[in-house]
């Protein structure tokens, strides 16, 4: 499945479409308003190059929001076997390199005038990860930006703040990256007059266990009941002290979860005969719901995996190890709510990026 195809749904707007079964209550980042002509015409480019994923949007101010010109998303597993080899390989190299490229080329035709450029996880544990750097210089004459943890998972409550339900207390925000995953425990939004609203942090926690270290270590084409457990036990480690600080009062909490894992998820759920961000992002699933898809998973065979439409062949053995992740953070906070999120870092520096140049008020 070609995930460049995967990103262009998310030109239109996650609110702008009606569904009965849906709480359609929120604040959408993104906007195709008539006011787009009276609003700032420089253009921002966010650049997200991930342990399994390189992803960019191109985007202009737009009311309260922005308006997304331009992205693109492709799987590059830039960390595979950086867990047994301390190194980003060769292949992995070059399989950067023309993504990047690609982004390079899009930033250009766009003109985009202010742009952030990070790497995550694959890039802060590699050996070689200030060489990877260098070279992508030399050779695509981009600047990558190795951001640290808590940047991350600052950058993802920014992005995924205008999805939080106003009417709860608090939010259990999740990102089940390639090589880390982050949960940050959020607060009612900060009050903005103008712009998406601003994320109240109260907590956070990065564990090195993401979806590609994982099914590295414990296999991802066949994976049994019993070896399903032994993920969820490892990454459950990792998240016992957060959690047993940050529970809370649950009935007055909902999760919201952005990754592959937890967008795959939805779209299994709702059956799609391909994947459609317009029906994906904010919608809501129940719990009983996530665990049904869960076992749908655990029952179906690698090839099975790979013919669904909204898996396919780059994520079949990866989604289980996903599952497993998601399903540690369930256990630990069982919400009866999870919101999914189709959004993420890109989002939030987009949104960073905008509020720093004043586009909505005076600078932060």
């Amino acid at each position: 499945m070609e995930d460049e195809a995967r990103d262009t749904g998310g030109l239109d707007p996650a609110f702008d479409r009606t569904r009965p079964d849906r709480d359609r209550r929120g604040r959408g980042l993104y906007s195709r308003s008539a006011r787009d002509a009276g609003e700032p015409r420089v253009t921002y480019a966010a650049l997200d190059l991930g342990t399994n994923n390189c992803r960019l949007l191109v985007a202009r101010p737009a009311g309260n929001g922005f308006r997304v010109i331009d992205a693109f998303s492709r799987i590059i597993r830039l960390g595979e076997g950086i867990s047994t080899s301390g190194r980003i390989s060769d292949a992995a190299i070059t399989r950067a390199v023309s993504a990047l490229s690609v982004c390079r080329d899009k930033m250009r035709q766009r003109n985009a005038g202010r742009a952030r450029l990070i790497a995550t996880e694959a890039c802060r544990s590699a050996e070689n990860g200030d060489e990877f750097r260098a070279r992508i210089s030399a050779e695509v004459g981009l600047d990558l930006e190795i951001v640290d943890r808590e940047t991350e998972a600052g950058l993802a409550a920014t992005g995924c703040t205008p999805l939080i339900d106003p009417d709860v207390d608090g939010v259990i925000l999740f990102d089940i990256g390639g090589g880390s995953s982050e949960l940050v425990r959020l607060g009612r939004c900060e009050p903005t007059r103008y712009g998406p609203p601003r994320p109240a942090i109260k907590g956070w926690v990065s564990i090195p266990i993401g979806v590609v270290t994982l099914a590295e270590r414990h296999g991802g084409i066949t994976v049994t009941r019993d070896c399903f457990e032994t993920m969820v036990r490892e990454v459950a480690e990792g998240i016992a002290e957060f959690a047993a600080a940050h529970r809370g009062d649950l009935d007055r909490m909902h999760m919201l979860g952005t990754s592959g894992t937890v967008t795959t998820i939805a779209g299994v759920h709702l059956e799609l005969p391909r994947y459609d961000r317009r029906q994906v992002d904010g919608c809501w699933l129940a719990g009983d719901q996530v665990t049904g898809v869960v076992e749908r998973l655990l029952a179906m065979t690698y090839e099975a995996r790979v013919a669904n439409p909204c898996i396919g062949s780059e994520r079949a053995d990866l989604v289980l190890a996903g599952c497993a992740i998601l399903e540690a953070i369930r256990r630990a906070f069982p919400c009866e709510r999870l919101r999914v999120a189709d959004r993420g870092l890109r989002e939030g520096m987009l949104v960073e990026m905008m509020r720093d140049d004043g586009v909505w008020g005076a600078p932060s």
